[in-house]
């Protein structure tokens, strides 16, 4: 009687367990990701991009917009070599009252100097041109700004190389003149050493590095605070202070000192002292974020070294890059049609001829502004070739 009782209850049971079974086979195992219902909405918002084998958009699809991070660098087309030469001209910021260096004729209105060639050198590397310059005189004070607001395409202008310009102003390229602070003083006050200055009366210029190296002479030299300067922020009026005799002594880079001496009514009235207060590697400088441009202005300062070195002057480099069997003339003058240095650069390939052909090689420079036979009469000193024992040295051009 209890037998048909249990034909329910057995049925139950299988039915339980078929379903049991159907549940276990939709039923992701751990760690798999259920599938998204058909009419599930993709996400939206801050969902990564999917990775691995996806491939990437192809065809007109829009830049993405919102917060995307600038590039580092400027963008192609849009450097400081494009600017200029779009321009046709360089802006080149320089001292203008520094005979030898830079400084504007009075009677010709032209510009002379060491510095002012190389601003030519780069106008001719960049625009085949080296009078498309436009120079800027800048004060001392006014020179870090001026690179920071892009006032100026570059800065060459007797300015030392420090790790706090470096750190705010801009990118610093390669030493063009190793020079050193030193003191100049009125013969009637009959000093020959920083030792004989105390309670001296000493001029110098704002927004240099002068004044802080002076405390630290005049400090090993027994006279901290035995002493007063008086700061300009104008070059002319520095010296014009100093000849008139309201200073005792003029402290600046010995290049300036020099150079401004021979302005002077009576420059056998004042002595330059043998002295070295610091290290001051001039050169020029860029703004901040143009990598490119850095290096046109960077290797047009190297390629005046090499060339000196290889006996490339103003004028035989054409005829070297015709007839020169050395490699590494060739490659330099872009002769070596397998070479693109040039172009790798920004530049043309020969772009080296047009530098040299227009102010010549680093001593042809040197010697012809600055050197024993100008009027600054200055020895190369630790601005000879580093194959005659100086510091000047330039990176292979390869």
């Amino acid at each position: 009687m209890r037998r048909p009782v249990l034909v329910p209850v057995v049925l139950l049971v299988m039915a339980l367990v078929i379903a049991a079974c159907e549940t276990a086979q939709v039923t992701p195992a751990p760690g798999d990701t259920p599938l998204a219902p058909v009419d599930t909405p993709a996400p939206i918002g801050d969902t990564p991009a999917p990775v691995g084998d996806t491939p990437a958009p192809v065809g007109d699809t829009p830049a993405p917009v919102g917060d995307t991070p600038e590039p580092v660098g400027p963008a192609p087309g849009g450097s400081i070599l494009a600017e200029v030469q779009s321009r046709g001209r360089l802006i080149c910021g320089v001292n203008g009252g520094q005979p030898g260096f830079s400084f504007l004729e009075e009677g010709t209105g032209e510009w002379s100097g060491f510095d002012v060639d190389y601003c030519r050198a780069v106008a001719a590397a960049v625009l085949g041109d080296a009078n498309a310059v436009d120079f800027r005189p800048l004060s001392t004070d006014d020179r870090g700004p001026a690179l920071q607001t892009r006032e100026i395409d570059v800065l060459i202008r007797n300015t030392t190389w420090t790790v706090t310009r470096d750190a705010q102003w801009g990118l610093f390229g390669p030493t063009t003149f190793y020079d050193g602070q030193g003191m100049m003083v009125r013969a009637e006050v009959g000093a020959t050493s920083l030792g004989e200055l105390g309670g001296a009366t000493i001029c110098m210029q704002s927004g240099t590095t002068t004044e802080l190296n002076l405390a630290d002479a005049m400090r090993v030299a027994g006279h901290e605070g035995n002493y007063t300067p008086q700061i300009f922020d104008n070059i002319d009026e520095t010296y014009n202070t100093y000849e008139t005799g309201a200073c005792d002594a003029v402290t600046s880079d010995r290049s300036q000192l020099t150079a401004r001496r021979t302005l002077m009514a009576n420059p056998d009235d004042h002595v330059l002292l043998d002295v070295v207060m610091s290290k001051e590697p001039l050169g020029p400088a860029v703004p901040f974020g143009d990598e490119r441009w850095f290096n046109v202005v960077k290797w047009t300062v190297l390629v005046t070294i090499e060339a000196e070195e290889y006996g490339v002057t103003q004028a035989n480099v054409t005829e070297m890059r015709d007839t020169s069997e050395d490699p590494v003339v060739q490659r330099l003058l872009g002769a070596d049609p397998e070479q693109q240095q040039g172009t790798l650069l920004g530049l043309s390939n020969d772009w080296v001829v047009d530098v040299i052909s227009a102010v010549g090689n680093y001593g042809e420079m040197f010697e012809r502004h600055i050197g024993p036979n100008s009027a600054l009469g200055l020895d190369r000193g630790l601005n000879r070739l580093w194959t005659d024992g100086g510091l000047i040295y330039a990176a292979p051009y390869r």
